[in-house]
């Protein structure tokens, strides 16, 4: 958006899927990006190394640890904006180490938050999700829903957006939060539902392992999603604001599989794998946004059908499936 043109941003989580189309589209409107990403012995940037050109004067790129206060309140100094992204998000995942995201996702929000208190005139946008909803109660769904965690992540998806709103009403903070419902796209994990099912069609295999195929899905494209949050930090919202991003319509795994099949002209059948059903009482059965207050409030609306950015994904990973078929997905 032209009123962020000649700012700087700082993106936290720059390194991750969708931190690192944000940080794309971020240099593309002329802003200047410092890209904060997790610290690894390799010296990469996630991402980022393939998604931007080598000597981009506009990208500073920096490693470290959104659990460190020290080196996140060196890197807001100097910036105009904050997209808050880092985080761990495999559901599954945070079963087995719950107090991870509790490091990372809370803590790690906290000192986000507290560096931008103390460094004085700035906007943070808090990166929400979904899954704070639980299996709701009313559809669609809108900001005002009550909060529920059914997973270790949700819950500390909650927290972090508890903090944001509290830093808000007792600081002033100038926090906002944008809540996505699921994205999907290009550079996404293969343990997300999209990748996964394109993956394995396109590497050929007959026999496709999925969990719980009822569940429902309201699913966004990431160019998309990234619209949001650009709107977002341009948009005039009072500190605690929370929007959410959807398209307004969800399909089931079991649909959202017969639709990767047709975009990718596979022919396969579904094996339930355990590993990939949720334990009782954690599966939210529906997601379903009303994406009323977004267009009001940011002016936005998906500009991708679901069919066509299955087909843009299903394009980006093909020529990336060789590992996949040499895996075969066995166990």
């Amino acid at each position: 958006m032209t009123s962020l043109t000649g700012k700087r941003a700082l993106v936290t989580g720059a390194d991750g899927f969708i931190g690192s189309h944000l940080v794309e589209r971020l240099l593309r409107e002329g802003v200047d990006v410092t890209a904060f990403c997790v610290y690894n012995s390799n010296g990469t940037y996630g991402w980022l190394d393939e998604a931007v050109e080598a000597g981009e004067d506009r990208l500073d790129a920096v490693l470290g640890d959104i659990r460190d206060y020290r080196t996140v309140r060196s890197a807001v100094d100097g910036v105009d904006v904050v997209f808050h992204l880092a985080a761990l998000i495999a559901i599954p995942y945070s079963y087995e180490a719950p107090s991870s995201y509790v490091a990372t996702n809370v803590a790690g929000t906290l000192n986000v938050l507290d560096a931008v208190r103390d460094a004085g005139s700035m906007r943070m946008i808090n990166t929400s999700t979904s899954e704070v909803y639980g299996t709701p109660e009313a559809l669609p769904i809108t900001e005002a829903h009550p909060l529920r965690g059914q997973s270790p992540y949700a819950a500390t998806k909650i927290a972090a957006d508890k903090l944001c709103e509290a830093y808000a009403c007792s600081f002033g903070t100038h926090v906002t939060t944008l809540r996505p419902f699921n994205t999907y796209g290009p550079r996404q994990s293969q343990r997300a539902i999209v990748p996964t099912v394109l993956a394995q069609l396109l590497a050929g295999v007959d026999k496709v392992r999925l969990g719980n195929l009822s569940p429902r899905r309201d699913l966004t494209f990431v160019a998309d999603t990234v619209d949001g949050f650009v709107r977002m930090a341009a948009a005039d919202l009072a500190p605690g604001t929370v929007v959410q991003l959807g398209t307004g319509q969800a399909v089931s795994i079991g649909e959202l599989f017969e639709l990767c099949c047709e975009v990718t002209g596979a022919e396969a059948e579904v094996l339930t794998d355990a590993q990939r059903v949720r334990p009782a009482g954690g599966e939210v059965e529906v997601l379903l946004s009303d994406a009323g207050n977004a267009a009001r409030t940011l002016g936005w609306r998906p500009e991708r059908s679901l069919r066509e950015g299955l087909a843009e994904t299903a394009r980006w990973l093909e020529p990336r499936v060789d590992a996949v078929r040499a895996m075969r997905y066995q166990r």
